[in-house]
C-alpha cells in the first residue's frame, strides 16, 4: 500500500472510529438510570421475608422501578422503606411490585424525607444494616 493510500485510509478510519465510539457511549448513557430525586419515603409492611436473599430480591425489584432512589429492608421487623419521586411512582405501585415478588406488602405510611429524619434521626440509607446470605429455600436463593 502506498504512502498516500495509507493517509487516505486513516482519513476514513479515524472518523469512523469516532462515530462508533460516540454511538456506543450514547447507547450506554441511555441505558444508565438517571438518579431519582426522592421527595417521599414510603413504609411498606411486608410479610414472608426470612433472610438476606429476600431482602436482596425486594431491593432489586424496587430499585429497578423508575423514580425509586433507594430502598432499605428490615427482614426481622417486616418493613421495607422506599425513597422515591412522587411525580414518577406512587406508593401503591411499590407495594404491588413487592407483592409481585411473592411477599405480601401494603403501604403502612408515607413520609416526607424530613419526617423520616425527625422520626429516625438519620437520612434513609444512612447507617442502614444490610442483610446478606440466604436461608436456602424461602425465596429460591
Amino acid at each position: 500500500m502506498s504512502f498516500i493510500a495509507k493517509i487516505n485510509a486513516k482519513k476514513v478510519i479515524n472518523p469512523l472510529l469516532v462515530i462508533i465510539a460516540v454511538t456506543v457511549l450514547a447507547v450506554f448513557a441511555i441505558r444508565i438510570r438517571s438518579g431519582a430525586t426522592a421527595d417521599s419515603v414510603t413504609v411498606l409492611k411486608t410479610a414472608g421475608m426470612t433472610c438476606g436473599s429476600c431482602s436482596a430480591k425486594i431491593t432489586k425489584v424496587l430499585e429497578a422501578v423508575k423514580g425509586v432512589a433507594m430502598t432499605e429492608v428490615d427482614v426481622e421487623g417486616g418493613w421495607v422503606l422506599v425513597s422515591y419521586d412522587t411525580k414518577i411512582v406512587k406508593p401503591e405501585a411499590l407495594a404491588e411490585r413487592v407483592t409481585g415478588t411473592g411477599f405480601n406488602s401494603n403501604v403502612y405510611r408515607v413520609l416526607t424525607p424530613e419526617e423520616f429524619r425527625q422520626m429516625t434521626g438519620r437520612n434513609i440509607g444512612q447507617d442502614a444494616a444490610s442483610a446478606k446470605g440466604g436461608c436456602g429455600g424461602c425465596c429460591g436463593k
